[in-house]
């Protein structure tokens, strides 16, 4: 059994989602081969030299199910993209590449966060080229503590108020996109997060019967899907309460 989430900018000011997956981790994710967690797994990330003691808890967490034989996949999102090896290790984790191509059930499936493919948000992809540089990821990580903070506030906030000013369309997937990338990489699944639309959709790539699975982000509910025998699942739960 693999399991793969994304989508759960965790932080210490929600703590309903943080409790919901440290149980998701000793009940669920504690039987499966495999977690994948497809970017955003924190609300923000501005270096591994300053993990705080909320996100150090998540890191041990990460790390006893990693001892306990579950092997543990990180993926970047556009919230935390200055995660490290520090914290990989920490945690118990191995970073992987945007896109991946993993073999789900004997077939070649692309893994992605997802924010890549909303290629109709011009001023965002501008945005992500150049974070996403070598030589702005040095600049960045080499900055005051206090202007990475600052940084980070300022990027979280102009996020927030050009996403309820843009229409649905611009923030969602282009697409075109979708089977361009999927036809690039050989594959007829693509799983990804980002846009908090979950979802299974059918599509055709080079005349061949495709799909797009968008994963839940964690907010009113927790998601996660389930790669078994049986195929592949998505499903809700509840958090707890309070």
């Amino acid at each position: 059994m693999i399991l793969l989430i994304s989508d759960l900018h965790l932080e210490q000011e929600r703590p309903a989602i943080s409790r919901a997956f440290l149980h998701f981790l000793e009940t669920r994710a504690a039987h499966a081969q495999a977690l994948y967690i497809l970017g955003d797994f924190f609300e923000v990330w501005i270096g591994d030299d300053a993990i705080t003691p909320f996100q150090r808890s998540i890191a041990q967490a990460l790390r006893n199910l990693s001892e306990r034989g579950t092997r543990i996949y990180l993926m970047h999102g556009n919230r935390d993209f200055l995660i490290g090896k520090a914290f990989c290790q920490e945690a118990g984790c191995s970073l992987i590449p945007d896109p991946c191509v993993i073999e789900l059930n004997g077939e070649r499936t692309l893994l992605m966060h997802g924010d890549s493919l909303c290629t109709q948000d011009i001023g965002y992809m501008k945005l992500r080229r150049w974070l996403r540089n070598p030589i702005a990821l040095f600049i960045l990580r080499n900055l005051p503590l206090s202007t990475r903070h600052k940084l980070a506030r300022k990027l979280r906030n102009e996020s927030r108020t050009q996403t309820r000013m843009k229409a649905s369309e611009i923030v969602d997937v282009t697409p075109d996109e979708v089977p361009r990338i999927m036809a690039a990489h050989r594959v007829r699944t693509l799983i990804h997060g980002h846009t908090h639309r979950p979802a299974t959709h059918q599509l055709q790539v080079n005349g061949e019967a495709a799909q797009r699975i968008v994963l839940g982000d964690w907010d009113q509910q927790g998601w996660a899907l389930l790669v078994d025998r049986q195929g592949l699942q998505q499903s809700a739960f509840e958090l707890a309460a309070d």
